[in-house]
């Protein structure tokens, strides 16, 4: 398991840093917002798991030739009292920090996930004092506010789709509708729990290259896959100017806290702070957004599809066959 726990060591930061980097640059994720989402949870999940199995492998080095068999040789030492002089003081240091990593990112996401749920709550009360239902069918409220405002608030049957009186009375039926697919999108593609996760990642290790330009490049990309969906029944002209009157609203209703973890970003944070509504408005997004529907390209082929499934896959199985299989690498 030596070589293994090099070769862990090696892909964690390979991407850490400027495989995220080389992503974030790249064009073609918006001619297939889908498969870069996948990628990015492939990256994020790979490098998780290469940075502490790559501190597994070392620590349990000298007591098993996979992450199984030294789990389990651990396992006798610490519940039948075994002794421990196999492993020195590098090995007990490389097992501690991975236990507390571990937990760490557990703990992240568990925190917050219920800071999430707190703001939401907070925020359907609100919603219940100062929202009236909408015309629009169930699930919508309007809110007694100038500036155009739309956004959602997930939360499976109790989700609801939010407007001001400033955006209804500043769009057209079509452009309303486009708004109202839209963000429904963001609600049956389940988008928060996403946002969620990256979000969390980016608390737990803010230090990481890895976790800012996730984020920002999943804000943007799950706009893009509701953008797709309003696209299917409405113009793209009527999708632009939709966009470009509710990227107009600078105002917040007051009962918008920020909070991480969800979706609609803070225009100065390009995705670092978040609040508990959905859908990612920075101006950077909105410029993304409006620039893709101006100037499309055509989606990405087939095969470099199935080229970016396959990168996506290999990502996760490289990893995780290195921690499982026997002597991989010797």
């Amino acid at each position: 398991m030596f070589w293994t726990s090099y070769f862990l060591a090696v892909l964690a930061l390979v991407l850490a840093w400027p495989v995220p980097v080389l992503l974030s640059r790249a064009e073609w994720p918006a001619r297939a917002p889908f498969m870069a989402m996948v990628l990015w949870q492939a990256i994020a999940l790979a490098g998780g798991l290469s940075m502490i199995g790559a501190m597994l492998v070392y620590g349990l080095e000298p007591i098993g030739d996979n992450l199984i068999a030294g789990l389990r040789s651990l396992t006798g030492m610490v519940l039948h009292n075994e002794p421990t002089t196999a492993l020195g003081f590098w090995h007990l240091f490389a097992l501690s920090a991975a236990a507390l990593l571990s937990a760490h990112l557990v703990f992240t996401l568990l925190l917050t996930y219920v800071k999430i749920e707190r703001q939401r709550r907070r925020h359907r009360e609100l919603l219940a004092l100062l929202a009236s239902p909408s015309d629009d069918g169930p699930g919508t409220v309007v809110i007694n506010h100038d500036s155009p405002v739309a956004y959602c608030l997930p939360g499976g049957a109790r989700s609801v789709t939010v407007l001001s009186d400033g955006l209804m009375a500043a769009l057209e039926p079509a452009e309303l509708r486009a708004v109202l697919i839209h963000e429904n999108a963001h609600l049956s593609q389940r988008h928060d729990l996403l946002l969620w996760a990256f979000a969390a990642w980016r608390q737990a290790l803010p230090w990481f290259p890895t976790t800012r330009l996730a984020q920002v490049a999943v804000n943007s990309l799950i706009e893009m896959l509701a953008d797709d969906v309003a696209l299917r029944t409405e113009s793209k002209g009527t999708l632009i100017k939709a966009i470009a009157i509710v990227a107009s609203g600078s105002a917040r209703p007051a009962e918008r806290v920020s909070l991480p973890g969800t979706s609609a970003p803070d225009s100065s944070s390009e995705g670092g702070t978040l609040s508990g509504t959905g859908g990612a408005d920075s101006p950077r997004t909105t410029a993304s957004r409006v620039s893709r529907l101006l100037s499309p390209k055509p989606p990405l082929s087939a095969a470099l599809r199935a080229l970016v499934l396959a990168a996506s896959a290999m990502l996760l199985a490289v990893p995780t066959g290195l921690l499982i299989v026997p002597g991989l690498l010797g």
